[in-house]
């Protein structure tokens, strides 16, 4: 099902200045594979598919952002990740899962590219590069879920927390003149839920780092981090072991 205000409007145009280039010029892209795609326009806070309503295919972000979320048995979301513009998400759809426990969430103003497993698969037979493009696509993401199941399984809360915002800042922020680095608003929930611990956790942890000077948000949630100093600080503060009680009391 297409939203309300899907748009029928080619998105690829006749020009690629639309299309952000992805990620690193060496690998493959995706898009210069794949056959021109309706472009559907999604706002704040609008499901673009969830457990009920399971992914159609495979999404490309062409402007916005959207959070995908897992939850598990009790039902309690995990943040899998945000995605921006020229990133793909909705992998799950490859598999035809009817119940993939994922839904995806526009952030804010959004408008995505969609296409159906059956397309996807009659691409690749056509044009094997595309499967190539893919595989390094989630192998570039399989790399980043890995670091991140590791810092999961070893460190504390707040180092976990400081790595998130540094890994925020660098892919969704803006440098000012000063360094810092502002970043989109993030609720605490939000980031407690790509942390991994409760709201009232990351609550404590970011009223100490703004205390330290580390950074500064909004009731808004508008977030400016020193990304340096915050690094300087994970440096300086030693990871405890795994199965650590400070990791368990931490979150």
């Amino acid at each position: 099902m297409q939203p309300d205000n899907a748009s029928n409007t080619n998105a690829w145009g006749d020009a690629q200045n639309d299309i952000p280039v992805f990620v690193d010029s060496f690998l493959e892209d995706p898009r210069a594979h794949l056959p021109r795609s309706p472009l559907l326009e999604y706002s704040p806070g609008q499901l673009i598919y969830g457990l009920d309503q399971p992914a159609m295919g495979l999404y490309l972000v062409i402007d916005g952002k959207i959070t995908v979320c897992r939850s598990d048995d009790n039902g309690r979301p995990v943040v899998v990740d945000i995605y921006q513009e020229g990133e793909f998400f909705g992998e799950s759809a490859l598999l035809r899962i009817p119940h993939a426990k994922e839904e995806a969430v526009a952030l804010e103003n959004t408008k995505v590219m969609m296409w159906s497993t059956a397309q996807i698969e009659n691409v690749v037979l056509l044009r094997p590069q595309l499967a190539v493009a893919l595989l390094q696509v989630l192998a570039l993401r399989l790399l980043d879920f890995k670091s991140r199941l590791h810092s999961l399984a070893s460190e504390p809360a707040p180092r976990r927390l400081a790595h998130t915002l540094i890994r925020f800042s660098e892919r969704l922020g803006q440098t000012n003149k000063d360094g810092s680095v502002q970043m989109i608003p993030f609720t605490h929930k939000l980031l407690a839920q790509y942390v991994g611990t409760s709201r009232e956790v990351v609550t404590l942890f970011m009223n100490r780092f703004r205390r330290e000077g580390y950074l500064n948000y909004s009731r808004r949630g508008d977030i400016v981090i020193r990304r340096d100093a915050l690094a300087a600080w994970l440096q300086e503060s030693p990871a405890q072991p795994c199965g650590a009680q400070s990791v368990a009391v931490a979150g």
